[in-house]
């Protein structure tokens, strides 16, 4: 079975900012799927179905960031999921928008709710997709940077990316990792997500 997890904060007040694009991906993916993620259990909304014949949960932890891991743990051990077959999408600040990167295992790079995971799973070894949103300003704080909402130039092209990440983890649970990351680990222009 594949765990999906879309890392985000709860509310409609974040549904939009930088730090929800793990939520947004997860939300179209329900919808291509047709797996609604209207199940609530050990503090998250979820959904369970298929993809080509392989059993998948999308799982949007209701707790704030920081806090993921617990809710992530908990659903990995209640449905024995492998650690390899488990997916993060989140949010990259070390990644200009647009950009993809699919790996497997390694640290956290500074994201809190990579290392809530981490920390609570004991393991590393999960498959991430990191999807860049670009590094603020030094001038500005980086909190307020990824609670906020994508400017302007790339207003338009979020939901091209949100596509993208979406194929990217269709491949992964379809094709494997290595399709995946020859596929998708590459340098993409804003210019081809409009």
């Amino acid at each position: 079975m594949n765990l999906i997890v879309g890392l985000g904060n709860p509310g409609e007040r974040y549904r939009f900012t930088r730090h929800n694009i793990g939520f947004q991906v997860l939300e179209f993916l329900a919808v291509e799927w047709s797996i609604p993620i209207n199940r609530e259990k050990m503090g998250a909304c979820w959904g369970r179905g298929s993809f080509e014949n392989n059993d998948v949960i999308l799982l949007k932890p209701n707790t704030f960031m920081n806090l993921s891991g617990e809710v992530v743990s908990r659903f990995v051990r209640y449905f024995r999921i492998n650690i390899e077959d488990m997916m993060v999408v989140y949010d990259d600040i070390d990644l200009e928008f647009g950009t993809t990167r699919i790996r497997e295992g390694g640290g956290s790079g500074g994201h809190k709710g990579v290392q809530s995971i981490i920390e609570k799973l004991g393991d590393n070894k999960f498959i991430r997709i990191r999807m860049g949103v670009d590094r603020p300003e030094k001038t500005y704080d980086v909190s307020n940077y990824v609670l906020g909402v994508f400017d302007q130039h790339q207003r338009g092209a979020v939901k091209s990316y949100i596509n993208q990440a979406a194929e990217a983890i269709k491949t992964v649970v379809s094709e494997g990792m290595v399709v995946a990351m020859n596929r998708f680990n590459r340098k993409v222009k804003l210019t081809e997500l409009n």
